[in-house]
């Protein structure tokens, strides 16, 4: 029986498609798992640059921060004791005085009565801290003639606002910073605090005296207050924004000795200017990642760029 020659044809077409699929899909299937095999060696190597921190304990100064005004702790404006018109003023602004000595001579005499002058005394002993009233200016005994100061002894006043009323006492230290030298911290104490809190402003009024006497600090002078207000101590810190979180919860990434990272839950406690109490979860002397946590996952393998890393890694080495 004679087979005929385009069908013979056909079929053995057929076949050699199909060893063509049958081979070209075993092949492929191959390389797909070479391939993946390569690139999961790939991210097992991957290293991730990071900085990181030895954690330690350490005490966080709780603060207030506000605003005051630099005052003599002693300060009287100067009234005459009779109405009438300056005839002479003895002192200027930035004199020192004396209590008791004569500052100006007013004139109270009228039109046609008898001249007769009457002098004015200062009530305490200070500086002059206001311009005197000029000569020919007419008062009464509610002008003020000038105002005297005691500027070696200068104050602090500050409204504080009724939020931290809680925190305030006599005692507290603070740093005063003021325009003419605004990196130098000067000290102050606070010495009183106001009975009351001030139904409109919703402050209460402190006032802090310096710790020591400072020509630089002139009465007058506009200063922003840090007030400490308390300590928070027992606990390891680091910087909050090296934190994770995840469904509510905080993680820090804990270096460990083969160069690699745990994620490790942490309780937080007292978070002061962005540096947060560690409660629980790290342990004095552990190293964190504090730079470049977000790339990170647990077990990620790091590599430390940080000098303080490579300071300690110098000073472990032998001196030849």
């Amino acid at each position: 029986m004679k087979v005929q020659k385009p069908k013979l044809v056909l079929a053995i077409f057929l076949v050699l498609c199909v060893a063509i699929v049958l081979w070209a899909f075993t092949f492929g299937k191959k390389n797909k798992s070479a391939s993946g095999g390569k690139k999961a060696r790939g991210n097992a190597d991957t290293e991730f640059s990071v900085i990181t921190q030895v954690v330690h304990e350490e005490t966080l100064h709780g603060f207030i921060s506000a605003n005051g005004e630099i005052e003599s702790q002693n300060s009287v404006s100067v009234f005459p004791d009779t109405s009438g018109k300056i005839i002479s003023t003895e002192v200027m602004l930035g004199s020192q005085v004396q209590r008791g000595q004569i500052i100006a001579y007013i004139d109270p005499s009228r039109p046609g009565e008898r001249y007769n002058s009457s002098p004015v005394y200062a009530p305490i002993s200070g500086s002059i801290i206001t311009v005197p009233a000029k000569n020919g200016t007419t008062v009464s005994t509610a002008s003020a003639i000038t105002q005297i100061g005691d500027i070696s002894n200068l104050m602090v006043t500050a409204e504080i606002p009724e939020r931290y009323v809680s925190f305030l006492r006599n005692g507290l230290k603070a740093h005063v910073f003021v325009e003419a030298y605004p990196d130098v911290a000067f000290n102050a104490t606070v010495t009183r605090v106001s009975p009351v809190v001030d139904s409109i402003s919703r402050t209460k009024q402190i006032i802090l005296y310096f710790d020591r006497r400072d020509p630089r600090i002139n009465a007058g002078m506009f200063a922003k207050l840090v007030l400490f207000t308390r300590d928070y101590s027992g606990a390891v810190t680091m910087p909050f924004q090296s934190l994770v979180t995840y469904d509510g919860k905080f993680f820090a990434y804990v270096v460990k000795d083969d160069s690699t990272v745990e994620k490790r839950e942490v309780v937080l406690g007292e978070n002061v200017s962005g540096t947060v109490q560690i409660v629980s979860g790290l342990e004095e002397g552990e190293r964190v990642v504090i730079q470049g946590q977000t790339s990170l996952s647990d077990g990620a393998k790091i590599k430390d760029i940080s000098s303080e890393a490579k300071i300690e890694d110098d000073s472990s080495g032998e001196i030849g």
